[in-house]
C-alpha cells in the first residue's frame, strides 16, 4: 500500500508507532499473564456531545481502514522499539507478525451520531485489538469534529457552495484529513492540492493579495491574471479601492468575469454594494465570493446578502471551537478464557465523576416517526426488537483482517446529506441546544 494514501510522509513505512507506549506495555503485561488472547470486544463511542451542538458526524473510517491495514511492526519500527527498551524480546516477537485478523463493524462513514452510540465496534483478541486504540481515536476524534464543523456551516450556507482553505492554518498532514473531513459534512472544493491528489476532491485558487501587490497597477493585476486563466477567473477586489477594483476587474475582464472575491472588511455591506455596481457594470452573471475568518455564524449573518460562495479556514480546520469529538475507545466485553468459544462476559468501567461506560456487545438503531424523521437513537445489548431490525445502523467494515467497506468518498458525502436531512429541523439551529434527538438504552442479555 502507499503510505502517500494516508497522508504520511513517504519514508514512513507503517502506522504502527501511531498509538501510545501504554498500549504495548499493556500487551507485553497480558502476554505474560496469558490473558492477551482473550477474545474481547471494544467499543468507540463519546459520552457527549461538544457543549451545544446536537449531532455528530462520523468522518474518518476510510481512513480508519487504511491505517488498520497498514499497521505493521517492520524492522525499523521494531528496531527503535527493542533500542529504547519499550518492550521486551517476547512481545517484539509477537509483534513482528502482528496482523489484525479481527472483525470491524461501525456506523458507515457521513452517518449522524448520538451520545452513547456505539460508532465503531472492533472484535478479536485483546492483544490485537488494544493495539489499535490510539490510531482510532486520533482519526475519528480529528475528522469527526471538522465534519461537523463543515455540516453545520454547510447548513448555514443554505445550498450555497463552501470552499475548504484552511491547509496554512493547521498541521500540514492535518490539513489533507481536515478537506477531506469537510467534504464529508459538505463542502464543495479544497484549495489544499495534496487532498485533490489523495482523495479526488475537487481543488480551486487564483490569487493572493500578494499577486497584486507584484504588479506596478492593480489593472496590471488583473490583466495578467486574465490573459493566464481566462474571463471566468476570480479576481480579489479588497486589495486597495473595491469599488475601483469592481469597475476595473469589469473593464479588464469583460462581463464574462467569473467571480470577485472579498477578503475584508463588513461583508454584509461591501456585498451588497459589490453586487449593486456589477449589475450596473454589466455584469449580472458574475459571482461573490467572500472569505475573511468565516464560521457558521458568520455564514448563516450572510444568508440575506448576495454571496454566492464561501471560503472558509482557520474556524473549519479547528473544528469551530470543538477541535475533537471526545470519543473513547473502551472495553465493553472479553472472555474469562483464551478459548475462542469461550462467551463473553460485559465489563465496564464504574467510576465516579462522569466517566461511566456500559457494558456488553451493543447494537445500534435509529427509531423514526411516523413521517420518516428520527425521533431517537436506540442502543441495546442482546437480542434487536423486531420493530428495529430494520433500522440498524452499524455495518461490517473489517471480516476477518479484510477490508471489506472501502467507498468512494461522493457516496460518503451523499450519505451524509440524505443523514442529516432525515433529523428533526432544529438539528440544523444553531443556537446552542441538546442533541436533537435522545439516546435510549435497551439491555438485554449480551451475546457470545
Amino acid at each position: 500500500m502507499n503510505t502517500a494514501d494516508l497522508g504520511l510522509p513517504v519514508d514512513v513505512p507503517s502506522t504502527a508507532l501511531f498509538t501510545d507506549q501504554y498500549e504495548l506495555t499493556m500487551l507485553q503485561a497480558a502476554l505474560k499473564a496469558g490473558t492477551a488472547e482473550r477474545r474481547s470486544v471494544f467499543e468507540v463511542f463519546t459520552r457527549r456531545l461538544p457543549e451545544g451542538r446536537r449531532y455528530g458526524v462520523v468522518a474518518g473510517t476510510g481512513r480508519v481502514l487504511d491505517a488498520v491495514e497498514n499497521f505493521r511492526f517492520d524492522a525499523d519500527v521494531l528496531g527503535f522499539l527493542r533500542e529504547h527498551s519499550i518492550v521486551d524480546e517476547e512481545t517484539l516477537e509477537w509483534l513482528a507478525s502482528y496482523r489484525f485478523s479481527g472483525d470491524v463493524w461501525g456506523y458507515p462513514e457521513g452517518e449522524v451520531y448520538f451520545p452513547g452510540s456505539p460508532i465503531m465496534r472492533v472484535e478479536g483478541s485483546f492483544a490485537e485489538c488494544v493495539l489499535l486504540e490510539t490510531v482510532i481515536l486520533s482519526i475519528l476524534n480529528h475528522d469527526s469534529a471538522i465534519a461537523a464543523a463543515a455540516s453545520r456551516m454547510a447548513s448555514a450556507a443554505g445550498g450555497r457552495p463552501l470552499i475548504e482553505m484552511g491547509a496554512r492554518r493547521t498541521h500540514e498532514l492535518a490539513a489533507v484529513a481536515a478537506a477531506r473531513a469537510a467534504y464529508v459534512g459538505g463542502f464543495t472544493t479544497t484549495s489544499d492540492l495534496a487532498a485533490g491528489f489523495r482523495y479526488g476532491i475537487p481543488t480551486v485558487g487564483t490569487s493572493a493579495h500578494a499577486f497584486t501587490l507584484l504588479h506596478d497597477q492593480e489593472r496590471d493585476a488583473f490583466q495578467a491574471q486574465v490573459n493566464s486563466l481566462g474571463r471566468g477567473t476570480t479576481l480579489l477586489v479588497d486589495t486597495y479601492d473595491v469599488t475601483e477594483a469592481v469597475r476595473t476587474a469589469v473593464e479588464v475582464a469583460g462581463p464574462e468575469l467569473g467571480a470577485v472575491r472579498i477578503d475584508s472588511g463588513d461583508l454584509l455591506l461591501v456585498a451588497h454594494r459589490v453586487r449593486q455596481q456589477l449589475d450596473e457594470l454589466g455584469a449580472t452573471d458574475t459571482k461573490i465570493i467572500v472569505t475573511s475568518d468565516l464560521d457558521e455564524y458568520a455564514i448563516a449573518s450572510l444568508r440575506a446578502a448576495p454571496v454566492d460562495a464561501y471560503g472558509v479556514g482557520t474556524q473549519l480546520v479547528t473544528g469551530s471551537g470543538h477541535p475533537t469529538a471526545s470519543m473513547v475507545y473502551k472495553l465493553v466485553a472479553r472472555a474469562e478464557t483464551a478459548d475462542p468459544k469461550a462467551p463473553l462476559v460485559p465489563v465496564a468501567k464504574k467510576s465516579t465523576g462522569g466517566k461511566t461506560s456500559v457494558g456488553g456487545r451493543k447494537w445500534a438503531a435509529r427509531r423514526l416517526d411516523e413521517h420518516g424523521i428520527a425521533e431517537a437513537e436506540v442502543v441495546g445489548t442482546g437480542p434487536v426488537p423486531a420493530e428495529l431490525a430494520e433500522r440498524q445502523l452499524l455495518v461490517e467494515l473489517v471480516k476477518g483482517g479484510e477490508v471489506v467497506a472501502r467507498e468512494p468518498l461522493d457516496v460518503v458525502r451523499d450519505r451524509h446529506a440524505t443523514a442529516r436531512g432525515s433529523l428533526p429541523l432544529s438539528a440544523t439551529q444553531l443556537s446552542r441546544g441538546e442533541p436533537v434527538i435522545p439516546t435510549e438504552y435497551a439491555h438485554g442479555r449480551t451475546g457470545s
